[in-house]
């Protein structure tokens, strides 16, 4: 059996992701998700799709990124996450979205617990693409905790 999967590549700020190919459902250009009162910071909304609701993360504040202004390239990624009680519908926004590219998961390195900059708990793995690191996400971890994916700046 292969252990090339792949993964759709995203930006956000100067890095680049990876979300497992198979929880994508499909990718929209970027629009203003409707408020939810008293919803954590990183819920930017809820927007429509064809009559199904998706709840919209936004990823920068998420990951703790300081926050920016949509741009042409901003897309909402929408999936759908295998949480352990039951599947979660979601929406992300990402600054860019790249490629799906194939990364192969025996190659693929654990996250470094070297009090670098991520929490590494949220980070499936880091793959290399050329000479370009792709961080994976661990989407039920980062979709089961509401602490910043990014380390606070000692």
């Amino acid at each position: 059996m292969s252990s090339v999967w792949q993964y759709l590549t995203l930006g956000l700020d100067q890095e680049t992701f990876g979300i497992d190919i198979e929880n994508v459902h499909e990718i929209l250009d970027y629009r203003k998700p409707a408020a939810l009162p008293q919803a954590p910071s990183f819920l930017a909304g809820m927007i429509d799709v064809r009559g199904q609701s998706y709840p919209v993360v936004d990823l920068r504040t998420k990951l703790g990124l300081p926050p920016a202004e949509p741009t042409a390239a901003t897309r909402i990624i929408l999936l759908n996450i295998p949480m352990p009680n039951r599947p979660m519908r979601v929406g992300f926004v990402a600054d860019r979205v790249f490629e799906v590219t194939e990364l192969d998961r025996a190659e693929m390195e654990d996250a470094p617990d070297v009090g670098g900059r991520w929490r590494s708990h949220y980070i499936g793995g880091i793959g290399r693409k050329g000479e370009a690191f792709v961080v994976v996400f661990d989407l039920v971890a980062l979709m089961s905790g509401d602490d910043p994916a990014l380390l606070a700046a000692a």
